[in-house]
Parts: C-alpha cells; structure tokens; sequence
C-alpha cells in the first residue's frame, strides 16, 4: 500500500511540474509580465481550473492500478536467456539484479529511469512454460512484444 501511495504522488508531482512548466512557457511566449504563482492562483478560483484540480488527483490516484502490466511469453528463462537480454538491452533496460528464480532489470540510463519516474524496474519470473515480465506498462508492453518475436524466430 505504501508503495501505491508512493507511486501516486510520484505520478501527481509529475503532473504538477508539467503544469507548471507550462504555464511557464506559455507565459514567456505570450509576453505576458506575470508571477507564476498569480497565474496559478487565478486558474485556481475559475471552476476549470478546479475541475483541472480534481482530474489530476484522480488520474494519479488511479495511475498505479492501471500503470504496471503483467505480460507473459513462452519462453524459459534458463535456456532462452540470450533472448530475454536481447529483448530488454532492445528496449533500453539492463540487468540490474539476479535472484535464482528471478532477473530484475532497470533502465540503462538516468534519463530513461527518470521517464518512468524511477518506476523502471521489471522483474522475469518463470511461470509453468511462460516467462512472466512484470512492471510498468509502456515497458513491459515493448518488451514482451520484442520477446515474444525472438522466440518465434528461434522457433522457425
């Protein structure tokens, strides 16, 4: 549960710096000669403005449910290993941990791991005949397709 929270205000703080840095921009190329912080209080008293409010805390809130995947590809984790670190340094991740029945990856630079506002580990574990790639969606999207076109390849 804390780390739900963790990751929401997390996705919330991004929203909050996007906004601001916006209205920024926006105000620079306007011309216009007013504090951010006035700009924002305004937004604040129109009733978009509070509606803009309640629509961020309720997407943050509700990031975490819908943000992170389980994804699974038939696969062994042992004898198609090649594959799998093919598919992930494909994607831009390396691996950062490896326990015995399970490879933890994380993005390969600071830039790429803030992106995912260092929500970017993804864990492999073996489920039956399936490799399980769990972690954030756009990730672990990519990365089970990728995957999944090795194995059929090496099938063939």
């Amino acid at each position: 549960m804390v780390r739900y929270i963790l990751c929401a205000v997390k996705y919330l703080l991004a929203f909050i710096v996007l906004y601001l840095g916006l209205l920024w921009l926006s105000q620079r190329v306007s011309g216009i000669d007013v504090a951010l912080i006035d700009s924002v209080v305004a937004t604040l008293q129109t009733r978009k403005g509070q509606l803009l409010v309640v629509a961020v805390v309720v997407l943050a809130a509700m990031y975490p449910k819908w943000g992170f995947i389980t994804r699974r590809v038939e696969c062994d984790m042992e004898e198609d290993r090649e594959q799998i670190l093919a598919a992930f340094r494909a994607s831009g991740f390396e691996l950062f941990s490896e326990q015995e029945d399970k490879l933890i990856f994380r993005a390969d630079n600071v830039v790429r791991r803030l992106s995912f506002l260092l929500e970017d580990e993804i864990e492999v574990t073996q489920y039956g005949q399936w490799c399980e790639i769990r972690g954030i969606r756009r990730a672990v999207a990519r990365i089970a397709y990728r995957l999944d076109m090795y194995m059929t390849n090496k099938r063939r």
